[in-house]
């Protein structure tokens, strides 16, 4: 690995930190709404705010039309992925506590390392083995296994986990020749009309609060995405998968600022070995960067 790369690495996670952030808050809103609203409604209210945003940036911007793009049915498949991972996720948050959605949904980065050996070829070195290992225990802790959520929901969200780990792949094959925006456009775009079509039997007016929500949840939604695309398009997918761990810390932040739920003691342990999981991978870049100069 050159000095140039392992910089381009940890701008990388940096990036991507800050959009699971962004994505923490996101599934916040959502469960918020899902108590009022049906799942397609909400996505599509999101949808349109993403392709809005990007459709404008990326004319401004002069970004090449997606129907240029080489890898179109990649997007579209894609797309497809990033609709069931969500469809999945929503549905389940109406039954399951924030913390433990988002606990349950964190098989994904171990995916996305095995995906990126089998898809993209990566060569994934022993730190971000360890930091993906670990922050899994961690998750494993932070669930607490003597407590088994409700089954179906929670088959849901590891299903939407897969869904998002494939997808999350994706994103770093097809980052090397289409832009962000393009990817968010295109993405969004699909999405919006797929949920469209439910209209008819699911629409529900939203009140001044809903409306709120809504936009809100496109807006950041849209800022996650891009910081996350970003992120991918600097660093390999292997080195940011276990960065996704840190969500549930802000899941856990998030969890107790709206619902006053308190973590139990073991999820704090769960919460200390994500942390220190993250640490690994930082150590080990850092490393890697300094034997590169």
């Amino acid at each position: 690995m050159t000095m140039a790369t392992a910089d381009r690495t940890f701008l990388g996670i940096g990036l991507a930190s800050a959009g699971y952030a962004c994505f923490a808050l996101q599934d916040a809103i959502v469960k918020l709404l899902v108590a009022s609203y049906e799942v397609p409604q909400i996505l599509f209210m999101r949808s349109m705010i993403i392709v809005i945003v990007t459709g404008v940036l990326a004319r401004h911007f002069r970004h090449p039309s997606v129907m240029k793009s080489q890898h179109r049915g990649t997007l579209v498949f894609r797309a497809a992925l990033l609709l069931m991972a969500w469809l999945l996720f929503y549905n389940a948050a109406k039954y399951l506590g924030l913390a433990e959605l988002t606990t349950l949904y964190f098989s994904a980065p171990v995916l996305v390392v095995l995906l990126s050996i089998v898809v993209l070829k990566e060569k994934v070195g022993a730190g971000r083995w360890i930091a993906c290992v670990g922050g899994f225990i961690g998750v494993l802790v932070a669930a607490n296994p003597t407590h088994s959520p409700n089954l179906l929901p929670a088959a849901m969200c590891v299903a939407a986990g897969f869904c998002w780990a494939w997808s999350t792949v994706l994103v770093r094959l097809v980052s090397k020749t289409e832009t962000t925006l393009v990817q968010m456009f295109a993405t969004s775009l699909l999405f919006a009309i797929a949920c469209a079509a439910s209209f008819p039997w699911i629409w529900k007016t939203p009140d001044a609060t809903g409306w709120m929500l809504m936009i809100g949840l496109g807006v950041v939604a849209t800022i996650g995405q891009y910081l996350l695309y970003e992120g991918f398009r600097h660093a390999p997918a292997s080195a940011l998968a276990p960065v996704e761990y840190t969500g549930l810390i802000w899941a856990f932040v998030y969890g107790y600022a709206i619902w006053a739920e308190i973590p139990a003691p073991y999820v704090f342990l769960g919460a200390a070995l994500i942390v220190a999981s993250s640490m690994v991978l930082l150590v080990f870049e850092k490393r890697t960067a300094a034997s590169a100069r």
